[in-house]
């Protein structure tokens, strides 16, 4: 698996020129930036897209490569049903293969409480037309023959798919550029220069920009770059470690998690595991600035993730990173051009072990590979996607919650609308920025 994950030294691919003004500027080079140059493209724009390191160097092209309906906050599942639809409409049109499977998705009740949740999600899915459906015992058994153990049942959805994150990202920014879009990697915006009380233009490191539009989609940096102009939300980052076999015969062509390990099979013929309960979580200024914020998350599930003092150096939350800067001066973002955190090498060796368990007709698996991620998480575990009232000309998409790279092309969409007046087609309230200050209680998402 040459190549994956991408990392600060990968190829430069995108290196355009900038120039002088543009009619929107946006801030990140994952799923969410990409899919809001190529619809702004779609327009007849010329978007810039500045990222700090690399297309897909962090979550975006390191997440499992779900792309799932089921499951999801009644608020995101409308998004992720035009997500699934836009997904095959890309497919479809651009020559490049992205991995996207029609496979099926399963999350597996380890108890019968937690089948029951299953349960009570299904009539989002009915309101939605998505063909979510609860399978039980056998009906698992016959899904996934091969894994050993017992269980009550399970939430399985036909119409969910996956795809390759490293090969989709990649290939829907060359299809962004060929519409129209300008990206440039290795180059980090640095401030937004604001003029009357309003966006004027974005200073990169390469020079300014004028614009009247800037749309930030930075992932774990959106935090660090907003409070930087006074707009802070509480936004922190969590660990995930994922481990690629080698290829292995198929014991199940789509994804499944049955909670202590979920797992994906890959186009090479290999599958991506994980543990899908748990991420390590390091302690810095922002989560002390985010404790009450995050304190019902905390109470629902506090042994979920791994806690450790402090982030290596130059992260976002790091103790030592800097929070004020000026545009003249080397920015953090250029300090750590991706973030490229090393995988809980514990964890590696108990993922394959697990795997092995739950499939012991496979014998002894070998890794392939293993990375990690930082995935940028929110108190509700739903992103920001609004228009900054207090600073006009900034639009924010951010905080996906490890839930990012399936819906990422439906949010792209929106935000190109957003951006030029049109009407997004979606209720957006449950997503807005205000929400962390208009006294609103903040109710955490389902937690599937």
């Amino acid at each position: 698996m040459k190549g994956i994950p991408i990392t600060g030294a990968s190829p430069v691919e995108h290196d355009a020129a900038l120039p002088s003004s543009a009619p929107v500027v946006i801030i990140g080079g994952g799923i969410i930036g990409v899919m809001t140059a190529y619809f702004l493209a779609q327009k007849g724009l010329r978007p810039v897209l500045l990222e700090k390191g690399r297309i897909a160097g962090e979550q975006s092209a390191r997440n499992w490569g779900w792309v799932r309906q089921m499951g999801r906050d009644p608020a995101e599942l409308p998004i992720m049903v035009e997500a699934n639809r836009i997904w095959h409409q890309l497919q479809a049109e651009l020559a490049e293969d992205l991995g996207l499977r029609p496979c099926g998705l399963t999350y597996v009740a380890r108890s019968d409480k937690e089948l029951a949740g299953f349960e009570a999600w299904l009539p989002h899915a009915r309101e939605n037309g998505v063909d979510t459906r609860m399978l039980n015992g056998a009906e698992l058994a016959d899904l996934v023959p091969q894994a050993q153990g017992r269980w009550p049942g399970a939430m399985h959805t036909p119409s969910d798919m996956r795809a390759e994150p490293w090969a989709a990202v990649p290939a829907l920014a060359r299809a962004a550029v060929a519409a129209g879009a300008v990206i440039r990697e290795n180059c980090a915006a640095r401030l937004l220069d604001v003029e009357a009380g309003r966006i004027a233009g974005v200073v990169s490191e390469a020079g300014r920009i004028a614009t009247r539009d800037v749309v930030m989609a930075g992932g774990a940096w959106s935090n660090l770059f907003l409070r930087r102009h006074g707009i802070d939300i509480p936004q922190l980052s969590v660990r995930a470690t994922v481990v690629a076999t080698t290829p292995v015969p198929d014991i199940h062509a789509g994804g499944a998690d049955f909670g202590a390990i979920a797992l994906r099979r890959r186009v090479d013929g290999g599958y991506s595991l994980a543990e899908g309960d748990a991420h390590d979580f390091w302690i810095g200024p922002d989560a002390f600035r985010a404790a009450r914020a995050f304190w019902p998350q905390l109470r629902a599930d506090p042994f979920g993730r791994r806690y450790l003092p402090y982030a290596p150096r130059n992260y976002p939350d790091a103790w030592g990173t800097k929070r004020r800067w000026a545009g003249d001066e080397t920015s953090p973002f250029e300090q750590c051009r991706v973030l490229n955190p090393a995988p809980n090498h514990r964890k590696i060796g108990q993922i394959l072990e697990r795997f092995r368990q739950l499939f012991p007709s496979l014998g002894t698996v070998q890794a392939a590979a293993a990375w990690a991620g930082m995935i940028d998480t929110m108190p509700d575990v739903v992103p920001v996607v609004d228009r900054a009232g207090g600073l006009p000309g900034l639009s924010i998409c951010t905080g996906m919650s490890g839930h990012g790279f399936g819906i990422g092309p439906a949010f792209g969409r929106i935000m190109a609308d957003l951006v030029t007046g049109d009407a997004p087609g979606h209720d957006l309230s449950r997503f807005r920025l205000s929400r962390f200050r208009d006294g609103s209680a903040l109710v955490p998402g389902p937690a599937l």
